[in-house]
């Protein structure tokens, strides 16, 4: 089965396209990201099989737009992958907030898209662009079957006493006002996969996954259940991330919205939109881009550096208390996988539980590797995530039975 995955992030666009036999027996027969949607200058990177890479640089104001380009590579005349869009069999999309609609994945109808609208509220940066996607493909390929994989799904496992805010109980009943959390699919997946990695019996471990990049969470995985995990009622709750602010007190926010005469749209765009890498340095919202202002000595791109470290061992440190320990520790996403300084200097800050770096093997870039030491009383690891490949096996599985 021909499947799209189409992932829309906050700034981004990752794609692939698969042929699925299989659970486990299937090919990429391209895949690429769209990057820096509403920065100055973008990107996309096409990688199709078997022919040469392609990537652009060029303005991309906006998810339509990066769409378009993703179709057009796809069917290009001389390195696209596809005679016509109709080889595409189906197409599987991420959704970060299905709220407590949906516990599992679904296929797309008209009810379903109205539960996903109606939690737009609950994730501002991604629902809309999840939306924006099913509908353009839904109107390029109207009889290809869509299916929709939630980052909330697997969180709803987590206790009571862990999701709910101590705000009057009427506000739960009437708006669901409680903690939703994201990243699921990520966190599932880096979960299982770290856990093969270490030796580690999933149905009997503890494990805190890390999926740090332009929106970052943690989450406590103790015997495969989501326990707790660090981003709140929406994406914003949590450490510092690209555009958004994080824990932060809420009379903070009430004091500047009466000294600015601010409105709550204004507001949520300066938190969402307007806060965490950018807001702090003031001058970009790119880790990649943060670094190197950093190594060139701009004080507050190492105060952003600092501070996300700083976030992340906070929260680490507290899934270990919650879980009376740890097995593992999962370091994925763009900066999780490709940042050793960050890694090292989170574990170094655990060496009072045990936790033994093995320096060698933290240098490894993008690639699945055990970076502690074969005696670290806590191991940790860095693992890929592939989270296009989940929702690829869902998007099978639910057309087929649909079939």
């Amino acid at each position: 089965m021909i499947i799209l995955v189409i992932n829309c992030g906050s700034s981004s666009i990752k794609y692939q396209l698969l042929d699925m036999k299989s659970d486990d027996v299937y090919d990429v027969i391209a895949k690429g990201i769209v990057e820096k949607i509403g920065l100055p200058e973008g990107g996309l990177t096409y990688r199709p099989a078997g022919k040469d890479k392609v990537e652009k640089v060029l303005s991309i104001p906006d998810h339509k737009t990066g769409m378009q380009l993703i179709l057009s590579e796809l069917t290009d005349p001389e390195h696209g992958v596809l005679k016509s869009l109709e080889n595409i069999e189906a197409v599987g999309h991420r959704v970060v907030q299905g709220g407590e609609f949906f516990s599992k994945s679904a296929l797309v109808n008209e009810e379903v898209l109205r539960k996903i609208e109606l939690c737009c509220d609950f994730a501002p940066l991604h629902n809309p662009a999840n939306l924006l996607g099913i509908r353009v493909i839904g109107d390029i390929l109207p009889s290809v079957p869509q299916a929709v994989v939630f980052d909330t799904a697997f969180h709803l496992t987590m206790p009571a006493y862990s999701y709910m805010y101590a705000l009057p109980y009427e506000y739960y009943e009437k708006y669901r006002v409680r903690r939703y959390c994201a990243h699921g699919t990520s966190h599932q997946f880096v979960a299982g996969k770290g856990a093969r990695l270490a030796g580690l019996d999933m149905e009997n471990s503890k494990i805190i996954t890390c999926h740090i990049g332009a929106g970052s969470s943690i989450c406590a995985v103790q015997n495969g259940k989501s326990v707790e995990s660090s981003m709140g009622f929406t994406p914003l709750e949590g450490m510092i991330m690209g555009t958004r602010v994080g824990n932060i007190d809420a009379n903070a926010v009430l004091y500047i919205m009466k000294k600015e005469g601010l409105t709550p749209d204004q507001m949520t765009e300066i938190l969402n939109k307007k806060s965490g890498f950018l807001g702090l340095s003031g001058k970009t919202s790119d880790a990649r881009e943060m670094d190197k202002l950093a190594s060139e000595g701009d004080a507050r791109a190492k105060l952003v550096l600092k501070k996300l470290t700083h976030d992340i061992i906070k929260i680490i440190g507290s899934y270990m208390a919650e879980m009376n320990g740890a097995d593992l520790i999962v370091f994925t996403g763009g900066i999780g996988e490709h940042n050793s300084r960050l890694r090292r200097r989170v574990l170094e800050n655990f060496s009072y539980v045990g936790v033994k770096v093995d320096y060698e093997a933290n240098t490894a870039w993008g690639e699945d590797a055990i970076i502690t030491a074969p005696d670290s009383a806590v191991k940790a690891a860095l693992i890929t995530t592939d989270e296009e490949l989940v929702i690829a096996r869902d998007t099978m599985h639910l057309v087929m039975d649909e079939e």
